[in-house]
């Protein structure tokens, strides 16, 4: 054994049974494509039940070992994404063995440095290349969209996300009663929501298009790598771009939001992406679609942030959500119909948040 393999901590194992299964796969997998089982060491976790382990190979490569427990984790859908991906000429992981029994994947290793870890926080413009990149993605992955292959983002899973925020946020983390007018208004808002969104052309959407779901290029590839889609549904048009520009972790003013999301919107218009009412010829229209989906996820993310600390002890979760909240009040501030949620919100978080431009740092 080397070193570097010294120096890596072994991976922890809960249940020693998955561990002796997962030994027993590595041995079954080795004989196929090359992997050296003893070099198996954590890459990554994500916010769900499954994790992430690299193992090297024979050739000097390395891959990627999903450790997603059946009872928990659902792989389908991350293998028919993966196959979408790879058919819509995106840099995503490539599935290359899959024990479905036991919930063990080898997948293409797209490294380790993440776009979120290639920003400049403090210089908007020194990152414009790498969001036109993520641009880019996102358009061939909303061309290659077919209705009828992904679930629908219907109204019942629209009105199920948004719900996590006075169930978790409210309720659990705040410990507020959500009665009378609060119901009221979450209510009527919701329903507002739900139907300008819904109204929206529908494309393929990844629901989690960030920098840290995308990948530095690597090897011979000079695209930005795609991870963390198995959630993808077919839905509306306005979703990823306000994903990727209204972060979970990290914040723009709204110069640089306008600038990537006016560039998106030309790139879009031209290969036909956006032939909905007059979005094609005006920007505004546009923009306010945008920011009234980013306002159902960002009640949806600051829930889910409330559902990850406090169900699964995910304590560094919660800390981003005045980020969220700050979000919420910035796009509630704008419209008038979203006056009633700006109330309720002042009312729960106090009035010195940021109401009155897009995007304050946080």
């Amino acid at each position: 054994m080397n070193a570097d393999l010294k120096m890596k901590p072994p991976v922890s194992w809960v249940d020693p049974e998955r561990q002796k299964a997962c030994e027993a796969w590595l041995e079954e997998v080795k004989l196929t494509h090359g992997v050296r089982p003893e070099s198996l060491r954590v890459a990554s976790a994500d916010a769900s039940f499954r994790r992430y382990l690299r193992v090297d190979t024979a050739s000097g490569n390395s891959l990627i070992v999903m450790d997603a427990p059946p009872d928990k984790e659902n792989c389908e859908p991350f293998v028919k994404v993966a196959e979408l991906m790879s058919v819509a000429k995106l840099n995503a992981p490539k599935v290359l063995a899959w024990q479905q029994a036991q919930g063990f994947m080898l997948l293409t290793d797209l490294g380790d440095r993440t776009m979120m870890s290639a920003i400049d926080p403090q210089n908007p413009q020194a990152n414009h290349a790498l969001y036109m990149q993520a641009v880019d993605a996102l358009i061939a992955w909303q061309l290659s969209s077919k209705p009828g292959v992904l679930p629908p983002y219907d109204e019942a899973l629209l009105q199920r996300e948004l719900s996590l925020f006075p169930d978790w946020y409210l309720q659990k983390h705040r410990g507020l009663q959500v009665e009378g007018k609060m119901r009221n208004t979450l209510d009527s808002t919701f329903k507002a929501l739900v139907a300008h969104n819904l109204a929206a052309p529908s494309v393929y959407v990844h629901r989690d298009f960030m920098p840290r779901n995308l990948m530095m290029p690597v090897g011979s590839s000079s695209d930005l790598g795609v991870l963390d889609f198995q959630d993808a549904v077919y839905g509306p048009v306005t979703y990823d771009v306000a994903s990727l520009m209204r972060d979970a972790f990290l914040s723009w003013d709204e110069d640089f939001v306008l600038d990537i999301t006016i560039r998106y919107w030309e790139k879009a218009r031209k290969v036909g992406l956006l032939d909905y009412e007059d979005w094609h010829q005006d920007f505004g229209a546009f923009y306010r679609a945008v920011e009234w989906m980013g306002l159902q996820r960002h009640l949806k993310v600051a829930g889910i942030f409330a559902r990850l600390t406090l169900r699964d002890g995910k304590e560094k979760y919660l800390a981003d959500a005045p980020r969220f909240i700050a979000y919420i009040r910035a796009t509630a501030s704008r419209y008038i119909e979203l006056r009633p949620l700006l109330r309720l919100i002042e009312e729960v978080e106090g009035t010195d948040g940021v109401t009155g431009f897009a995007f304050g740092r946080m």
